[in-house]
């Protein structure tokens, strides 16, 4: 409970706006399918009104021209994520076709809205970028914060339960599989400014439920992070690291 009531009511009457998730699904749902059409012009124009009206509720004075720019930078990000498509159908033993991957692979919206959104937290788009990775995190049980960094050919299996904090960075040809977190070891907001996530070098595997913490710890180039390990240290390029416990098997017969 706020217990200073000249606060409580200042929190009270101030408008935020939250009928702005409606706006966000629709502009991140339309935005990932003009990314595929052949004839998007009609679609671009509601995606631009659309965006222009999300700035205006949210004070953006220059949304037209950061519009204007986002789209011109459409064509480079569909080429990454072709060459994400491209690794996923060449990993996944599962995937028959490259048209399965963009049509039913949770993993794969969740990298092309992430792509999407980074591209316009680059711009300094307040709110958008974060309400967008949050539809998408909904969507795929995948939680990318548009901040990370992250090369090209990224590879995400099963998508669901995987964390990805904001000063992550991630190199190229990387794999992950679903619980994988890459978190920060405190939480403190006064480290708000500081790199609190790991960084992922290139032709990293990562399996599932492995949990690596802290921005200072670095997954050398080529190694292989084992399921349900936690990493809270660097650990040199061609590694294998895996987690080890004993269990008892016993035939039911014997009880």
């Amino acid at each position: 409970m706020i217990e200073d009531p000249k606060l409580q009511n200042k929190l009270v009457s101030k408008i935020y706006n939250v009928r702005l998730k409606d706006s966000i699904a629709t502009f991140t749902k339309h935005l990932f399918y003009v990314m595929f059409d052949d004839e998007p012009a009609s679609e671009l124009q509601h995606l631009e009104n659309l965006f222009l009206e999300m700035g205006r509720k949210l004070d953006i004075d220059n949304a037209f021209e950061i519009w204007e720019t986002f789209k011109f930078n459409l064509p480079a990000i569909r080429r990454r994520l072709d060459l994400d498509a491209i690794a996923i159908e060449k990993n996944d033993p599962a995937a028959k076709s490259l048209e399965e991957v963009y049509l039913a692979y949770p993993g794969f919206y969740a990298i092309a809205i992430y792509r999407l959104s980074h591209d316009l937290l680059n711009f300094n788009v307040p709110i958008i970028p974060r309400m967008m990775s949050e539809y998408a995190h909904g969507v795929t049980g995948t939680d990318i914060h548009p901040g990370a960094q992250i090369g090209d050919s990224f590879f995400i299996d099963h998508a669901t339960g995987i964390v990805i904090g904001e000063t992550s960075v991630i190199k190229n040809n990387v794999k992950i599989y679903q619980g994988v977190t890459l978190g920060g070891v405190q939480v403190k907001k006064s480290l708000s400014a500081t790199k609190r996530h790991p960084t992922i070098e290139d032709n990293v595997i990562i399996y599932a439920n492995a949990t690596i913490l802290g921005g200072d710890v670095v997954i050398g180039a080529d190694s292989i992070i084992g399921a349900n390990v936690c990493v809270t240290v660097s650990i040199p390029e061609n590694s294998i690291v895996t987690y080890q416990k004993e269990f008892n098997l016993r035939s039911r017969n014997d009880v």
